[in-house]
């Protein structure tokens, strides 16, 4: 593979890195501090076709490869890690099964203005007792004159409050296998429940949703066939964890810039502290950790492109980068000293937004043994 990006994806790197630089940044602290979604600066995102950048022109995108994604991606993580959630889940995870499996009105009513920013998609997966073990997502589809019934709790639906519709997962037929629903916002019997409050990324809305006998008609049944649901998730999940790894790049860079800007300008025993071996030697680790983490990212996205095996890359580059991105968060942390603890400096906020990424897509022991499976045989 060729690591080095085409002009276009130069430029919609550049594009992006603009907006983090000009637009996110600057809101980031303040973004956080409201506790609230960032309906500005998603609303951008969309007019900026961000959205939709891997979906094809005849639905309003822009027909780019997930190489483009990951890039622009990981500028806005650099800006504020909320925002790049939010954008990450509008603009795969909550509207990938409406562009796969939506009928023509949902396509033109909510899909389209989707990618517009118009719409806001969450999709529902968690449950109290069903994270990474699909076996255990007990939420019931039960099949009635017209359409389903569905009952269940999910659990850190992205976006939820503000969610015009929803991605569900329920079980459904004779065999209760996991079938995609779409549930939106106004059906009866869908209650978007409490906040949770989270370490970090604070303007990343995340809730709890209750199905309390929550009627779906069959026009809102996604799946083509009762329990095709876990066949399609399995797919898309090596495409969760290529972006997690996206992001998580993206807050790492933010973090190493603050460290070797702090380093730089911070005084002690009358020189600055980037000319002592100590520091350099955290700078060092923390900048060829970000690069092979950077780069086994874009490779695992090009291998997803070329329509290679990925499954085992995926989880790689998850695993690395959002470990790689934990440590250089904590290592920019330790170059800024009190600083780091501090509140008014951004490393504190990279350094909680950070964990996110650690369970996004997959804990790293779960990851562990998905790669171990891979390379075992």
């Amino acid at each position: 593979m060729d690591f080095e990006p085409s002009p276009e994806q130069r430029q919609v790197r550049a594009a992006f890195a603009r907006f983090a630089d000009e637009r996110v940044a600057p809101q980031a602290a303040a973004l956080d501090a409201a506790h609230a979604f960032p309906r500005e600066l998603f609303a951008e995102l969309g007019r900026l076709g961000f959205f939709g950048i891997r979906y094809p022109e005849e639905v309003g995108g822009s027909g780019l490869d997930l190489v483009t994604f990951c890039l622009a991606l990981a500028e806005i993580a650099r800006g504020s890690m909320s925002l790049a959630g939010c954008a990450a889940m509008q603009s795969l995870m909550g509207t990938k099964f409406l562009h796969m499996l939506g009928n023509a009105d949902v396509v033109e009513r909510l899909f389209k203005p989707a990618l517009r920013g118009e719409k806001i998609g969450a999709i529902c997966m968690t449950e109290p007792n069903a994270g990474s073990d699909l076996d255990s997502i007990a939420t019931r589809a039960d099949k009635v004159d017209g359409g389903y019934r569905l009952n269940g709790q999910k659990i850190w639906v992205t976006s939820a409050p503000v969610a015009d519709f929803f991605t569900v997962f329920a079980r459904a037929g004779a065999e209760r296998k996991l079938t995609i629903f779409l549930v939106e916002r106004g059906f009866a019997g869908l209650h978007v429940g409490r906040a949770i409050e989270k370490m970090g990324v604070w303007a990343l809305t995340t809730s709890e949703l209750a199905l309390d006998d929550c009627f779906v008609p069959d026009s809102h049944r996604l799946s083509r066939a009762e329990g095709d649901g876990e066949s399609h998730l399995r797919k898309l999940l090596a495409e969760i964890r290529i972006i997690t790894g996206a992001m998580a790049n993206g807050v790492a860079r933010a973090a190493l810039a603050e460290a070797v800007r702090y380093a730089a300008e911070r005084k002690q025993f009358g020189k600055p502290i980037n000319r002592y071996q100590a520091i350099q030697h955290k700078l060092a680790d923390m900048a060829t950790g970000l690069e092979a983490a950077e780069r086994l990212v874009l490779y695992a996205a090009w291998l997803k492109d070329a329509d290679r095996p990925h499954h085992k890359e995926a989880a790689m580059a998850k695993l690395f980068a959002s470990e790689t991105a934990a440590s250089v968060c904590d290592q920019a942390a330790r170059v800024l000293a009190s600083y780091g603890y501090a509140m008014e400096y951004p490393v504190q906020r990279y350094l909680r937004d950070v964990r996110f990424t650690l369970i996004g897509g997959g804990t790293s022991e779960i990851l562990k043994l998905i790669i171990a499976k891979e390379v075992s045989g």
